[in-house]
């Protein structure tokens, strides 16, 4: 459900409406007091920006019901000698009536005709029982839990396979940023918002073209096969870098994901991360978004959502940006620009969607990784403006993407569902590849290079869903098959190595390199039958989940001439067994035993068995958790084994004897913890060790890029003194890493701060509100993160954010 704040057109025209309304309401002194002219039954999952004063209680739920939409009537003498605190920020219909009637001893209850009315409560406190009534088809979502109050984190998210389930009843690890969480803190691209979760960490460059991370101490994301699914299922998401002007939802899972997901095209292991696409929402929605970054990025953004048909079954939402201009980095400029579309039609058991999208992402003097020369003492970072990538360097990225997808209710307890779709992803790119650190003075060396390459990717699954009944035991059971496709076309003409220096980057002439021809380089084909099914007993105190999927993976690599080099054909079955426990309402207990899958290898020409094909490699995860939800927030404390094998030369035979053991614990909370003051944060840490190598120097080392702390916390306080002020802060911690596996080379831990405001009010009736963050306000200089082949990246600098949104 969006966290957007619509202004329904047939109610609320012109504020001179609204003052007639409520001039009307408070008329009736004698007679039961009436807001909101017709019973209607409205989303209350649905946020919207409210800016209401404190005061006499039946004046601020006056306001608030036409601001609202809802038919609200009651009696005025049951409001009389009450007051209420007011409202400002964006809120939930039920988080809004929660906060107006704090105190008050009445709660807001629904006449069953749509509209609702105020009572005493039977214990004076000032609850809220309002149902949540959700207009069917509203967003092309089945079942989109709400967020925890303040609108951040929503309160379940889609595991695959399994579907949307709430987060108490997901036994594992989940966190579900929203919209909302993407708007008030200005997030570009998913990395700036995982940037809230302390199990992920970020391994692209600030000012650089790709977006690749760390979850639970394994990479996602690295290589040039998108890892991010899109929707629930892989391929369709943009490969490099995937904006948050189409994201409703970024959801992460934590830990493999081969049963929920399927086989990750690059083979990641640390978790998933999907990208729950805008879809269009229960009222009409135009909103526009200026912003403004450091030194001179300006840009405009677009969101439109309107239902249409009789019964408003056929949607669309669409979301175009564009921006352009200086970054904060030397000689860096930027062009981004942005279109999606989502049509959704909601039949009484036919549903479907139709999600495209289109980005195009032009850098020039692209941000670069660096390499460390070895023995070499790894020298401290440079300012984060410092550029050393020459100023004539630049990159084209092209993207393009569409997914269909189709759900049938054949009954009430069964549905069948299909996806088809895919992408292509389009590099051209001039400039530095990975600039080589030569010595603690920060001298470098570099050869630039023309790249291309050509990314396409299909996707297609079909599957059914069942609910049905054994005895005492309730169960939820999908059967799916599907399959993925990729093939990636490569070419690059190298130039001539260049020195500079990281404090002092040197101006080098442009280099005449011509442009490569993109040649197939590798095919693979990733398909698979699943099946799960979720038992509940007890009232669903206990569930059970279990899950096989057998997956099927064949790769070609192909030479120069087109000619195959080596063919992979290999299967594997990955299982799933979960459990949840909820002795009491607002806990829950879990555990997990699930496996990810990655590609085995392929003997290399140095071994004696050069050619010989490996199994695909299994990795293992064990968790245990509890999670406690407290109402307005809520907070998650795990135990975590994963363990991952690789193949490694030795003696001149390679062969699977290398394994990577990341042991932790995770503490994650969210939400509101007292009014208007909401917590995002949490800490992990991380005991990852080279259990298995070949290299006996190397055994029990800490795997490359692994710290053993990542915290964060982020906080939010709507000022009590300035009606609609919101101040946000927020750190990151990470510990340090090493860039070697021999654990000689390693870069310092790193401490960022940032801090923002916003305003939420009304400009001639119109909500709006402005924004405020300073990314790094100390400006300190840090290298950010390590990627598991060594590289790493220089902080953020200093940047300041602006920005404006009106709903109109």
């Amino acid at each position: 459900m969006s966290a957007a704040q619509p202004l329904h057109s047939e109610r609320i025209l012109t504020l001179a409406i609204r003052g007639a309304l409520l001039s009307l309401a408070l008329a009736s002194a004698t007679s039961p007091a009436a807001f909101a002219a017709e019973p209607t039954q409205v989303n209350t999952n649905v946020s919207r920006a409210y800016n209401i004063a404190p005061g006499a209680l039946g004046t601020t739920l006056a306001k608030f019901a036409v601001d609202a939409g809802i038919a609200l009537s009651f009696q005025p003498s049951i409001t009389e000698g009450l007051t209420s605190p007011g409202l400002s920020g964006t809120y939930t219909t039920q988080e809004a009536i929660s906060k107006l009637l704090t105190g008050s001893g009445l709660e807001i209850i629904s006449r069953g005709d749509g509209s609702y009315t105020l009572a005493k409560t039977a214990t004076g406190a000032g609850v809220l029982a309002l149902p949540a009534a959700t207009i069917t088809g509203s967003n092309g979502h089945d079942g989109l839990p709400a967020a925890y109050s303040g609108g951040q984190v929503a309160q379940g998210g889609r595991l695959g396979l399994l579907g949307n389930k709430d987060i108490m009843d997901t036994p594992f690890s989940v966190s579900n940023y929203t919209s909302t969480l993407m708007e008030n803190t200005q997030a570009e691209t998913v990395a700036d918002v995982l940037a809230r979760d302390s199990s992920v960490r970020s391994t692209g460059q600030t000012g650089g073209i790709v977006d690749s991370f760390f979850i639970r101490g394994f990479p996602v994301g690295e290589g040039n096969l998108g890892e991010l699914a899109f929707d629930g299922v892989y391929g369709v998401a943009p490969n490099y870098r995937v904006f948050t002007e189409y994201a409703e939802r970024i959801e992460v899972i934590k830990g493999p994901g081969a049963l929920l997901y399927g086989m990750s095209p690059s083979s990641g292991v640390g978790g998933v991360i999907n990208v729950v696409p805008k879809r269009s929402l229960d009222e009409d929605l135009t909103r526009f978004t200026a912003s403004y970054a450091l030194d001179t990025q300006a840009g405009g953004h677009i969101d439109l959502s309107r239902r249409f048909g009789d019964q408003r079954q056929f949607g669309v939402r669409i979301n175009g940006s564009t921006q352009q201009g200086d970054t904060a980095i030397d000689n860096q400029s930027r062009e981004a620009n942005i279109g999606a579309i989502s049509l959704d039609y909601q039949g009484e058991r036919l549903r479907t969607t139709l999600d495209l999208i289109s980005q195009k992402d032009d850098f020039d003097a692209p941000s670069r990784p660096f390499w460390l020369s070895s023995g070499v003492d790894l020298p401290s970072a440079a300012n984060g403006r410092t550029n050393v990538t020459q100023d004539w360097g630049w990159s084209e990225i092209k993207d393009n993407a569409a997914l269909l997808g189709v759900e049938y209710d054949l009954n009430d307890s069964i549905t069948v569902f299909a996806h088809a779709g895919g992408g292509e992803s389009n590099v051209a790119r001039l400039s530095d590849q990975t600039p080589a650190i030569i010595n603690d003075a920060g001298d470098i060396s570099s050869t630039p290079g023309y790249y291309k390459f050509e990314v396409e990717r299909y996707t297609v699954d079909a599957g059914v869903r069942s609910r049905f009944t054994t005895g005492a035991i309730d169960h939820s059971a999908t059967l799916q098959v599907n399959r993925y496709r990729d093939e990636l076309s490569r070419g690059i003409n190298s130039g001539s190595a260049m020195a500079s220096n990281l404090y002092h980057p040197v101006d080098r002439p442009k280099q005449a390199i011509a442009t490569p021809n993109a040649l197939k380089v590798s095919e693979t084909e990733l398909s698979g039958i699943a099946l799960a099914d979720t038992l509940s007993m007890f009232d669903e105190q206990l569930q059970v989940t279990l899950g096989l999927r057998k997956q099927n993976i064949e790769s070609d690599n192909f030479n120069s001439t087109g000619a195959v080099t080596t063919a992979y054909d290999e299967s594997e079955t990955t299982p799933l067994f979960g459990v949840v426990i909820k002795p009491w309402d607002h806990v829950s207990l879990y555990y997990n035993y699930i496996e990810g899958l990655s590609k085995g290898d392929v003997a290399p020409a140095a071994a004696s068995n050069s050619g010989e094909i490996f199994a695909p490699y299994i990795s293992r995860q064990q968790e245990v958790g509890v999670k406690v939800d407290y109402g307005t927030f809520s907070s998650t404390l795990s135990l975590f084994q994963i363990k991952k094998p690789s193949g490694e030369l030795a003696n001149g035979v390679f062969s699977v004897q290398g394994e990577q053991r990341n042991r932790g614990v995770e503490l994650n909370v969210f939400g509101e913890i007292t009014p208007g003051t909401r917590l995002l944060g949490g800490v992990t840490i991380l005991d990852a060790e080279l259990t298995k190598t070949g290299t006996a120097a190397n055994r029990g080392n800490t795997p490359v890029g692994v710290p053993e702390v990542q915290a964060n916390l982020w906080g939010e306080w709507d000022t009590p003194w300035v009606e609609g002020l919101t101040l946000t802060s927020g750190a990151i911690y990470t510990g340090s890493q090493y860039v070697n596996q021999a654990n000689t080379q390693e870069i310092d831990a790193w401490t960022r701060f940032d801090v923002g405001a916003r305003y939420a009010t009304r400009i001639a009736a119109r909500p709006t509100t402005f924004r405020a963050t300073v990314q790094n306000v100390f400006d300190r200089e840090y290298w950010s993160g390590v990627a598991s082949y060594g590289a790493f990246s220089q902080g953020s600098p200093r940047t300041l954010q602006l920005s404006a949104t009106v709903d109109f």
